[in-house]
């Protein structure tokens, strides 16, 4: 067995010198020994003995009692013929059921209280077993504070008897190590000089019930964790290991991984024991060791006392119990007289540490350091390393404190700046180093590289956080938003995601009062990125700050800089802040407030502003106004009604405000239909439960954000599908009765958009297109049968296409507003089924057919046109619709329909042209009807304009030719100016050998012809359009034989009409004549050029814009007109 005894000797010399040291002696005995010792300590010791206590050598004081005794009372259970000493206490038992017995929970108080922590815990177990179990002593061995010791005084049990034994073990039974940083807790036993572990181990094991060692061992979670020792010799092994089997490169990288090991010495490890065999001998060895044969058995024995016979317990073991609580008294007294002595000796260490190592000569002190292997581990620790350090200083040489201090006043060391204060003051607390990098981190970041001062923040973050000192974390915050002078993209983010850590860690009240005022004083920095910074940490703070500071300052910061600042990015991350902050304000109050800053955001000049606004401030400000209740109630009527004032305005429709307000609401669909789905009279019904058939890809349009997401709103795409198709059924099969949401948008919004459709001009191309837009989304989000159900009815009625509608004289009103292109493209486009396209079809033919036969406008026909003619996968559809206005009776149809066909070839791809298009035009040609002959030729000019292929170019000059050059056509004054209008339009954009070999040849013969009409109103008339087909043209580019022999003999007879018709127009020809006269003159400038330019001339400005200007200022006097063409000087 081992034993442990610290004691206190007076020796007067030793080594020349006297003073106070601390012996550690360590006693082995055998195990027969130990028995022994156990089985005569109730024979061989008397009272009197037992008072005096056994010497154990000139080391120990006469007080000192014998070890084996006090293990031999902690470790022995007294029984009576093997049942438990316990059991004998328990009252009514046995024959001396008359004497009082002292209750179990009495004797576990006088142990505890005593600090026979071993027996209580054997006391304990031995209850446990018998399937009983004391509170105080449950209590006590749960608590693992119970078993701990403060560093920096030995243990009171260190050295007296089993204290240390038993609170090693206890600690071992609660699974948690020893601390080994210290000289205190150091287990010397594990490191003693002769290197024998196996006792140590033996006895750790013998005072732990069989149970708790074998789960102790068992458990891989529990088992104790390598010592530092331990590590440096496994270290040295595996190093060793390395460099004999040719693992030269891993035994350099493991060298180097542990720099603070000399692996070429063995005494470098700690351990004063010799070097053991190599890693692959201990590996050989590991499982031929020899255990000790002893045969153990783990026995667990339970008795009811009532089974006992009365007279089981004799007067014997009465006696014996007596005889042993006087021992414990005895022991009692012997623990108080060492209690008090260990109080003095510590006293005496702590207010004498200088004393007590200054009387220790400095070679036995580190001699018997060293033979324990506890040099390192007491340097290791702070209060001893202190004094070994003073050890070295004081002892190794007698020099006066003046002469020390003197001698290394000569070291090059300074202290006196503010740098070299710090170096010398080395932290020893985590406050100090937060103190220490507080200090420092001003003077260090102004050094840092601008490119690297990111690798700055966690610090100053970290600093920030722990910093005591409010002012030093407010200089902190103010380096971190001023450490990089305009940080790019990927450094704000880091900025940002510190801050949010930061507010994670100290909360709403710090971040509000340390985060907010570093975000105000930049709002009007100078460097737009540094405002960008701001704008963005207002929405990641947004999570983290007091709602009431989040809904009134934040938001007045927000709101400020969307109207002051002029960077759009710095706006557009205002935007996506203030959708952020919509996200978390829960003050009903600041709708408005919310409401004005969408209809900034919206109308901002920027398109990076209205972008962030559609996909991150609208879809978050409808969500509060969903939560509100307010969105179908305040939000949506709102901005009805201002579109409805854009109508009524005097001052004509404001098309970029209309765009403003209708793309708002075209952004809220997705939340409107969220507000149907949820609030539906299914929505209770709604469980995620068997197989829910998946949403089809095309079944919402594309959303703008993932905020306009319907799956997003609602939850999850697995949920939305459960909607949708309760959704479905409930329109099909249940009605609406009940649905208050669906029947506010049936008939409320939805009428009052139609009636909006049909109140504007329908030539208005961006509002017909921008309505077009937002009906089709309307019902691709809301689904095909809403769609057919309650949209398309409401258009058929307000349409009226039946034909005893028609009013041959005025037309059909309704038919000559947007509404026609709004339904034709936004409703029944929006499906592209087999019976949605012949819904179309019929319902254009029937627009076309209507419209002609009443004489009405064409433009809402023309803008349905337009609308599909820019998808071309409606060109076929059109294709199908004309043809039908080719082949009608009437000719009123067949004129619209070649008209229609100009509209069109701009868009269709030239095999149509060829194959559709240009033989319908041939057939319109050749109708007897001289109207409709002449509607095909401003479609004849488009194709000329657009097509490249000669074949078709040809097909379409010659059917022109045989307009201008058929006799029958020689008085068609109504064919004349169609053909010279085309001409002006397509002339500058046709073909170069078309507009000089065909245009040009044939308007100067169509000026001439009309020198001899006698019509005055007729030649009034041609002689405009040649104006205008000139001016046009006149800013090409033609050859000087063109200009000779067809473009100026032209303007001439041109002059001529206009000189009698209409002086003004005189004016300016006989100036562009008089200009392409000088041009023919100067040959040379031609040559060069090769070709001549009439308005090349004109320096300072685009020729075509002046000259036209130019031609409609007819009103000026006609010396200023004259000089129009004049060369500058």
């Amino acid at each position: 067995m081992i034993y442990f005894l610290w004691s206190l000797e007076r020796q007067t010399e030793i080594d020349g010198g006297g003073g106070h040291f601390f012996v550690l002696k360590i006693v082995f005995d055998s195990e027969e020994e130990a028995e022994q010792r156990q089985d005569g300590a109730d024979t061989e010791r008397s009272p009197s003995d037992e008072a005096q206590g056994h010497s154990l050598g000139p080391f120990s004081p006469p007080a000192y009692s014998e070890p084996a005794a006090l293990l031999s009372s902690n470790r022995t259970s007294p029984s009576v013929d093997g049942i438990p000493a316990s059991a004998a206490a328990v009252p009514g038992i046995g024959g001396g059921g008359a004497e009082t017995r002292v209750s179990l929970d009495a004797i576990a108080a006088q142990l505890l209280r005593d600090q026979y922590i071993l027996a209580a815990l054997e006391l304990h177990t031995e209850l446990l077993e018998a399937g009983r179990e004391l509170p105080r002593l449950r209590d006590y061995f749960s608590n693992p504070g119970n078993f701990e010791r403060q560093s920096g005084t030995p243990p009171a049990s260190l050295g007296f008897g089993t204290g240390y034994i038993a609170s090693t073990q206890i600690n071992a039974l609660k699974y948690r190590a020893g601390s080994i940083s210290t000289l205190d807790s150091l287990d010397f036993a594990r490191y003693s000089d002769d290197g024998n572990r196996e006792s140590d181990e033996r006895l750790a094991e013998c005072e732990i019930p069989s149970q708790e060692r074998k789960n102790y061992k068992s458990s891989p979670e529990i088992q104790e964790p390598i010592r530092p020792l331990e590590k440096r010799a496994l270290n040295f092994l595996v190093n060793e290991y390395l460099l004999k089997n040719e693992y030269k490169l891993t035994s350099i990288t493991f060298s180097d991984e542990n720099d603070d090991q000399d692996f070429e010495l063995w005494d470098d490890v700690g351990l004063n024991i010799p070097k053991p065999p190599d890693l692959l001998q201990l590996y050989r060895n590991c499982g031929n060791s020899l255990p000790l044969h002893r045969e153990t058995v783990d026995v667990a024995v339970s008795v009811d006392p009532n089974d006992l016979p009365g007279d089981y317990f004799t007067q014997e073991s009465v006696q014996q119990t007596e005889e042993l609580e006087y021992q414990i008294s005895l022991l009692n007294s012997e623990k108080q007289s060492l209690a008090e002595q260990i109080k003095k000796l510590q006293r005496l260490i702590q207010t004498n540490y200088s004393l007590l190592v200054l009387t220790v000569p400095l070679s036995a002190f580190c001699s018997a350091l060293w033979k324990a292997g506890l040099i390192c581990r007491v340097i290791g620790n702070r209060r001893w390393r202190w004094l070994v350090k003073s050890c070295f200083v004081c002892l190794c040489r007698k020099l006066s404190p003046a002469f020390h201090q003197a001698l290394l006043s000569f070291c090059q060391m300074s202290a006196d700046s503010r740098l070299g204060s710090e170096v010398s003051r080395i932290a020893d607390s985590e406050q100090s180093v937060m103190l220490m990098l507080g200090r420092c981190l001003p003077h260090i970041v102004p050094n840092v590289l601008l490119a690297k001062r990111e690798e700055l923040i966690p610090l100053i973050l970290c600093t920030a956080c722990l910093h005591p000192e409010p002012k030093e974390r407010d200089q902190l915050l103010h380096i971190l938003f001023n450490l990089i002078k305009r940080p790019d993209d990927e450094q704000r983010q880091m900025i940002l995601t510190g801050c949010v850590a930061f507010a994670q860690h100290v909360g709403p009240t710090r971040v509000e009062a340390e985060l907010l005022p570093q975000c105000w004083e930049q709002i009007n920095h100078k460097y737009p990125e540094r405002r960008l910074l701001v704008a963005e940490a207002c929405g990641a703070l947004a999570p983290y700050l007091p709602k009431e500071i989040r809904s009134s300052l934040v938001l007045s910061m927000l709101q400020q800089m969307l109207a002051e600042d002029k960077a759009d990015m710095v706006r557009e991350a205002v935007v996506k802040s203030l959708g952020i902050i919509m996200g978390y304000i829960d003050d009903p109050d600041k709708y408005s407030q919310g409401f004005e800053l969408m209809l900034l955001s919206l109308g901002d000049p920027s398109e990076r502003v209205v972008s962030a606004t559609h996909q991150v401030f609208i879809p978050a400000f409808a969500a509060w106004c969903t939560e509100l209740g307010n969105l179908q109630s305040q939000l949506i009527p709102s901005l009805l009604t201002r579109i409805e004032k854009l109508l009524k305005s005097e001052y004509g429709l404001d098309e970029h405000k209309l765009h403003m307000y209708l793309s708002a609401l075209q952004s809220l669909i997705p939340s409107l239909f969220a507000v149907l789905l949820q609030n539906a009279p299914f929505t209770s019904r709604a469980k995620l439960q068997g197989d829910v058939p998946p949403i089809e890809v095309t079944r919402f349009p594309r959303p703008a954000s993932p905020l306009q997401d319907v799956a997003t709103i609602v939850g999850s795409r697995e949920q939305l599908a459960v909607l949708l198709q309760l959704h479905d059924h409930q329109l099909q099969h249940e009605g609406t009765t009940g649905w208050d949401s669906l029947l506010w948008v049936v008939n409320q919004f939805l009428p009052q958009l139609i009636d909006i459709v049909g109140r504007f001009n329908v030539t208005s191309s961006t509002c017909v297109h921008e309505f077009c837009r937002f009906f089709w989304r309307l019902c691709r989000t809301f689904g095909k049968i809403f769609t057919n159900t309650k949209v398309k009815p409401q258009f058929q009625e307000i349409l009226r296409l039946s034909e005893e509608n028609v009013d041959a004289s005025t037309g059909n009103g309704i038919l000559t507003k947007a509404t026609v292109p709004i339904y034709a493209t936004g409703v029944l486009t929006c499906y592209n089924q087999e019976e949605d396209r012949k819904l179309l079809v019929g319902f254009l033919e029937d627009v076309m057919t209507t419209l002609s036969l009443s004489h009405a406008p064409l433009d809402s026909l023309k803008a349905s046109f337009i609308e599909l003619g820019a998808n071309p996968v409606y060109h076929e559809l059109l294709l199908t619709v004309l043809w039908y206005g080719v082949v009608h009776t009437s000719a009123l149809v067949r004129c619209t329909a070649a008209r229609m066909f100009e509209l069109l070839v701009k868009g269709v791809n030239e095999t149509l042209v060829a194959q559709r298009v240009v033989p319908a035009l041939i057939t319109l040609s050749s109708d007897p009807e001289i109207s409709v002959r002449i509607s095909t030729i401003p479609a004849f000019g488009t194709i000329m304009e657009t097509v490249t292929q000669k074949e078709l170019l040809e097909r379409v000059k010659m059917q022109l030719a045989s307009f201008l050059e058929d006799p029958q056509y020689q008085d068609q004054h109504s064919l004349h100016m169609e053909i010279i209008k085309t001409f002006g339009r397509v002339g500058p954009n046709a073909e170069p050998r078309f507009r000089d070999e065909f245009v040009l040849p044939h308007l100067h013969k169509l000026a001439l012809c009309n020198n001899q009409q006698t019509v005055e109103n007729k030649r009034l008339d041609i002689a405009t359009q040649l104006f205008e087909a000139y001016s046009a043209l006149s800013c090409c580019f033609i050859s000087e034989e063109l200009m000779v022999n067809h473009f100026l003999p032209g303007l001439r007879c041109l002059r001529t009409d206009m000189e009698q018709l209409s002086p003004e127009h005189e004016v300016i020809l006989s100036s562009m004549i008089k200009e392409c006269e000088i041009k023919v003159e100067n040959k040379g400038i031609g040559e060069a050029q090769g070709s001549i330019s009439i308005a090349a001339s004109l320096v300072g400005e685009d020729a075509k814009t002046k000259f036209l200007s130019k031609m409609g200022q007819l009103t000026t006097s006609g010396a200023m007109l004259a000089n129009v063409f004049q060369r500058k000087k």
